[in-house]
């Protein structure tokens, strides 16, 4: 199958996916605990004032109808407007998901060559003492909550220390590049828990990799070390580690709505636990499709990514 069919079924899987994905996400949003209705009209509001919010916020129709009506208006860009502030659902992802995209890419920045670095190293010891500390500390760290992993870092460099903010105040009107020191608590929590879940699934496509016959035969002709590694090992080992390195951008994702609530980083995560504290349906909605979204394109791209790569590696050979 050439790259082009390929990307196309993937595109095709992906959409079909997210249409179902918005469906569930709208479904849940009726499950949600407490009572939008109460949330805007106030718990001491009369039957009938009730009744007139319920009215005016289209939740006396049919839930049917509500989905088609909003799937129509998110074809057109409009995901309607908060119930809280009467915010349209789209400037707040304009506000707020660049903030959530640079904490992501300045995470993977530093956990993408380190993890590479630690994974093609603890993938040829194979069970050497370096392969076991460095694995069971990713492993413990793995296992670690973010919040917890958080907290440790706010103590000993945020109080301790006093090296660094307890939470990233951003300038009214800024960005979180107005104020670059705001950033490195929250960077380093999602790289710790990234680089332990990158480091374990790298090390395996590593030692994968160093056990096939192609680089057996490669040192068996005297290739060792760094030349090993460059020329033989990680071309191998690329097209499963970009998966790899995908599916840890998938787990950062969940991390993100956490380490944002502690720092208090005005992210997209931020907004998806006030939208859902406040039980403002439209946000909810809006913000968990549009990382639906979001992850379902890093997912595509890194499945192109190592269909390319393999493609190329299998020429190589």
């Amino acid at each position: 199958m050439s790259l082009a069919a390929f990307a196309g079924r993937r595109l095709a899987g992906a959409a079909v996916l997210f249409v179902l994905l918005s469906a569930v996400i709208f479904a849940a949003t009726a499950v949600l605990p407490g009572d939008a209705v109460s949330a805007v009209a106030g718990v001491d509001a009369s039957e009938a004032q009730r009744a007139e919010v319920r009215a005016e916020l289209g939740l006396d129709r049919p839930a049917a109808a509500r989905y088609a009506d909003w799937v129509a208006g998110a074809a057109r860009g409009d995901l309607g407007r908060g119930f809280v502030g009467d915010r349209p659902v789209t400037e707040v992802l304009a506000a707020r998901l660049p903030n959530s995209l640079l904490l992501a890419g300045l995470t993977l920045a530093v956990t993408a060559p380190l993890a590479t670095l630690l994974g093609l190293w603890t993938g040829l010891r194979g069970g050497g003492a370096g392969d076991r500390i460095v694995s069971t500390a990713a492993q413990t760290l793995a296992a670690v909550p973010e919040f917890v992993v958080a907290a440790l870092l706010v103590a000993v460099l945020a109080v301790w220390l006093e090296i660094l903010p307890r939470v990233s105040v951003v300038p009214l009107g800024g960005t979180p590049l107005d104020v670059p020191h705001a950033l490195i608590l929250p960077v380093l929590t999602l790289s710790a828990v990234g680089l332990a879940v990158a480091t374990r699934l790298l090390r395996a496509s590593v030692a994968d990799a160093a056990a096939t016959p192609y680089c057996e035969a490669a040192r068996l002709n005297g290739v060792r070390g760094v030349r090993l590694a460059v020329r033989h090992i990680l071309p191998n080992a690329a097209a499963p580690a970009v998966q790899a390195l995908t599916l840890t951008t998938g787990a950062l994702v969940g991390s993100a709505v956490v380490v944002e609530n502690v720092f208090d980083y005005p992210g997209i995560g931020r907004e998806l636990q006030l939208a859902v504290a406040a039980r403002d349906i439209p946000m909810v909605q809006g913000i968990a499709t549009a990382l639906a979204g979001v992850m379902l394109l890093v997912l595509l791209t890194g499945d192109i990514c190592a269909r390319l790569l393999g493609a190329r590696e299998g020429q190589r050979r």
